[in-house]
């Protein structure tokens, strides 16, 4: 539909503008009498669940688009890991130990954006799930090289508001965990998963299996921490049990530090 014929035609604005000053009656107060798409109450009903997945597949999508952000690097990793200044205040020993890898998102993440901002900011965005921990340092890392960052965050009861350091244009809020899951991955040339929990191992295998199957393309995997995620993880076994093949292994590297993160990233060749 060229320009000339969208003139002819009211936008959704105007019409929601219009409807609200409509004379207060016993019709104009009905539910019925509402327009569709200002009704929040019609719009969370179980029948429109298809119409709000679209809509936020569709929502950042298309602002991450207007941005011109064409790749973005992803870190995953656990909420509840601590900066080193707070260490003290971690649940266990073995989680206060964990905050080495606080400073290492942070390092990678001030690395890899002034890397970014090379493309003047379209290109290898960090990318993180916007709350506390390793999150927070992905956004901290970018926002200490001066650059945009991006934070896909998810209602949850316990979670709290995004961290201080997501760039607020690039702050998103989810829902539905499958379509946060999709832009994780959507413009993604690379993935860094540090420590973590459920929601970590959940993010890790997901893209991993994506990868296996061939329905994204190979690119740098990293696990940060090769001491942790063999004490998790008998990646070995899962080989020599059959369940996954050998050359499956070969789909992520374990890195500790962010220059050896960096230089994976950028001497890597896809085999």
């Amino acid at each position: 539909m060229d320009d000339d014929r969208l003139s002819q035609f009211r936008d959704a604005q105007s019409d929601r503008s219009t409807a609200e000053q409509v004379p207060d009656t016993a019709q104009t107060r009905a539910p019925a009498y509402r327009l569709a798409f200002a009704d929040d109450d019609f719009l969370c009903r179980d029948e429109l669940r298809p119409v709000r997945l679209q809509l936020e597949l569709l929502k950042p999508e298309m602002i991450l688009n207007e941005r011109g952000i064409q790749s973005t690097v992803v870190l995953f990793g656990g909420s509840r890991i601590p900066e080193p200044a707070q260490k003290a205040t971690a649940r266990t020993e073995t989680l206060a130990n964990l905050s080495q890898y606080y400073d290492e998102a942070r390092k990678f993440a001030r690395l890899m954006t002034e890397k970014s901002m090379a493309s003047y900011g379209r290109e290898n965005v960090i990318a993180t799930g916007g709350g506390p921990g390793v999150m927070e340092a992905g956004n901290r890392g970018a926002a200490d090289a001066g650059g945009a960052s991006i934070g896909l965050n998810i209602v949850l009861p316990h979670e709290q508001a995004p961290n201080e350091y997501v760039t607020p244009g690039l702050c998103f809020n989810f829902h539905y965990f499958a379509i946060r899951k999709m832009h994780f991955l959507m413009r993604a040339k690379a993935v860094c998963v540090f420590p973590g929990g459920f929601g970590t191992l959940d993010e890790t295998f997901e893209a991993l299996t994506l990868i296996q199957t061939d329905r994204m393309k190979k690119m740098p995997f990293l696990l940060f921490g090769e001491k942790f995620w063999r004490s998790i993880i008998n990646w070995e076994a899962l080989a020599e049990t059959g369940t996954i093949s050998e050359e499956d292994l070969d789909l992520f590297r374990f890195v500790e530090t962010a220059d050896q993160a960096m230089d994976v990233i950028e001497n890597w060749t896809e085999v």
